[in-house]
C-alpha cells in the first residue's frame, strides 16, 4: 500500500479532504487556522485506489523550538515518509507568499506531487485555480474537498504520478475460526491475527504523547510543556513482541464544566469515541497528582463501554520513597475503583522509558482476560457453592432461587442466571456474585456483566384453569 501525505498552509482544507478520503470525519474540522497538529494516518479510499494517506500541520514559519517549528518539524517528517505528496492551497485566496516559501520545501523532498486548488467551485475558485501554474509544480487539480468535486481528476492525478504503486494486489480470502470446547473446558474469543486496539486516555498533560512516541521509538507525536497539544485523536500501527498493535493518543480530558471551547469539545468527544472502539484503555495518571476526579470518571467511562483498563502512573522518576507509594496508589485504585477491581497499576516514565515494557505486559495480560471464557460445568460448580455460603435472600415470604448460570460471551465477561424472582435480587447480591467471579476466575481489571432470566412457572395454567 502505498503512502500519500496532504501537506499545506494552515485552513487550506487539508482535514476535509482526508476526511473525504476516508470517507469518515476522523480529523476535527473548524474555520479556525491550526487546528491539525499532530500527523494524522487513514486508509483512503478513491476508486478502486486504496492508499495510506497522512493529514498534516498547517505548515508555518518559526524557530525549531517554537510549537510552529515542532509542528513543521512534524510535517517534514511525514513527507519523508511518504511515496507523494499532496500540495494544498486555497484557490478562493489565490496563491501567498507563504504558498511559494514552502512549495520549495516540497520541492526540495523530490518527491512525486500532485498540486491541488481546494475550495476551487464558483468562478473565483477556478480563476485562483488557474494561479497554481505559477508555482512550476505541475498542472494544478482543482476541486472541492467540502462538496467532493474534482475526485475523479485527482485519481487520473495519482495514477499518472504513482503508475506502479497504483496496482491492487489480489484480494485473499480470510479463513473463519471456530472455537470447539469440550464441555468443562474454558476458552477465549481472543483472536491474536488481528490489531490490539489500545487508548491512552487522561487528564491534559499527564504525558500520553511522550509516552506513545516512547513506545513505537521515533517522534511521531508532538509534544511539549503546553497543556493541551493534542487535538485530534491519532491512531499508530506497530508491532511489539510480535504482536500487531493500533494504539492511539487522545487529547487531555478536562471536566465538562471547565470545556468552553468548541475546538476542546470536538477534541474531548474524539477522545471518548476512541475509548469506546479500543479493547484495552490505559488511564493514564499524573503520579504527582493522582487519582483526581477526573481521572475516577474517566474510569467510569471504561467500565460503562466494557473495555479492560491499565492504570499507568506516568512521572514515576519524579517520585521519592517509591515502594511506599506505590503501596499507597494500589490500595487507593481498590478502594476508588471497585467497579474495575483489580486492574493493574503500573508505574512509568514516559520521558525515561522506564516501566513501559510492564506496562504492554499488563495490556496484553488483561486484554486475555478480557477475551476469556469459562464453562458452563465450571462456572455451576462454583455457583452451588457460593450459593452454599450465603443463599440469596427471602422476598415477601418466598426464597429467590437461583439455577443456573452461563457465560453468554466474552469482551466483556457477560453471565446469566436463570432462576425465580430474580427481578428482585438485591444490588448487593449481585455484587457478591462479582466480586466472587472475578476471584474464583482470575478476572482482574475488566467490567463484569450478569443479566437475569427468571424461570416461567410450569404449574401456573394449571392454578388458573383451577380457579
Amino acid at each position: 500500500m502505498f503512502t500519500i501525505a496532504i501537506i499545506g498552509r494552515p485552513n487550506v482544507g487539508k482535514s476535509t479532504l482526508f476526511n473525504r478520503l476516508v470517507g469518515k470525519r476522523l480529523a476535527l474540522v473548524d474555520d479556525r487556522p491550526g487546528v491539525t497538529r499532530d500527523r494524522r494516518e487513514g486508509e483512503a479510499r478513491l476508486g478502486d485506489l486504496v492508499f495510506k494517506i497522512i493529514d498534516t500541520a498547517g505548515l508555518e514559519e518559526g524557530a525549531a523550538a517554537s510549537l510552529s517549528g515542532r509542528m513543521r518539524a512534524q510535517t517534514e517528517r511525514a513527507i519523508e515518509s511518504a511515496d507523494a505528496v499532496f500540495f494544498l492551497f486555497d484557490a478562493r485566496l489565490g496563491l501567498t507568499p507563504d504558498d511559494r516559501f514552502f512549495a520549495n520545501l516540497v520541492r526540495r523532498a523530490d518527491k512525486p506531487l500532485i498540486l491541488i486548488a481546494n475550495k476551487a467551485e464558483g468562478r473565483i475558485g477556478e480563476a485562483g485555480a488557474r494561479e497554481g501554474y505559477d508555482l512550476g509544480l505541475g498542472d494544478p487539480v482543482p476541486l472541492s474537498a467540502e462538496h467532493g468535486d474534482g475526485m475523479s481528476d485527482l485519481y487520473s492525478a495519482i495514477r499518472e504520478a504513482l503508475p506502479e504503486q497504483t496496482e491492487l494486489p489480489a484480494e485473499e480470502e480470510e479463513g473463519e475460526t471456530r472455537l470447539i470446547l469440550g464441555e468443562d473446558e474454558d476458552g477465549s474469543e481472543l483472536d491474536p491475527t488481528k490489531p490490539l486496539r489500545i487508548a491512552i486516555i487522561g487528564r491534559p498533560n499527564a504525558g500520553k504523547s511522550t509516552l506513545l512516541n516512547t513506545i513505537i521509538g521515533q517522534d511521531r507525536l508532538l509534544t511539549g510543556p503546553e497543556p493541551g497539544l493534542t487535538r485530534d485523536t491519532i491512531g499508530i500501527d506497530f508491532e511489539w513482541g510480535g504482536r500487531k498493535i493500533k494504539m492511539f493518543d487522545t487529547a487531555g480530558l478536562r471536566r465538562r464544566a471547565k470545556v468552553e471551547d468548541k475546538l476542546e469539545k470536538l477534541a474531548g468527544h474524539d477522545a471518548v469515541r476512541a475509548a469506546k472502539f479500543a479493547e484495552v484503555a490505559v488511564l493514564l495518571l499524573d503520579a504527582t497528582i493522582p487519582f483526581e476526579k477526573q481521572d475516577l470518571t474517566l474510569a467510569d467511562l471504561v467500565e460503562r463501554e466494557g473495555r479492560a483498563l491499565v492504570i499507568g502512573v506516568n512521572k514515576w522518576d519524579l517520585i521519592e520513597h517509591r515502594g511506599a507509594k506505590l503501596s499507597e496508589l494500589r490500595e487507593e485504585a481498590i478502594r476508588l475503583l471497585p467497579q474495575v477491581k483489580g486492574a493493574p497499576v503500573v508505574p512509568l516514565s514516559g520521558a525515561t522509558g522506564d516501566g513501559v515494557g510492564k506496562l504492554m505486559e499488563a495490556i496484553f495480560r488483561v486484554h486475555e482476560v478480557w477475551n476469556k471464557r469459562i464453562s458452563t460445568a465450571r462456572l455451576n460448580r462454583w455457583l452451588a457453592g457460593a450459593l452454599e455460603q450465603s443463599p440469596p435472600p427471602a422476598v415477601s415470604g418466598r426464597r429467590i432461587k437461583i439455577r443456573y448460570m452461563t457465560q453468554l460471551r466474552a469482551r466483556p465477561p457477560y453471565f446469566l442466571l436463570f432462576g425465580n424472582q430474580l427481578d428482585a435480587l438485591p444490588a448487593s447480591y449481585e455484587r457478591y456474585l462479582v466480586n466472587g467471579l472475578r476471584q474464583a476466575f482470575d478476572l482482574p481489571g475488566v467490567p463484569i456483566r450478569i443479566s437475569k432470566k427468571t424461570s416461567d412457572n410450569p404449574y401456573a395454567d394449571r392454578k388458573a384453569r383451577q380457579r
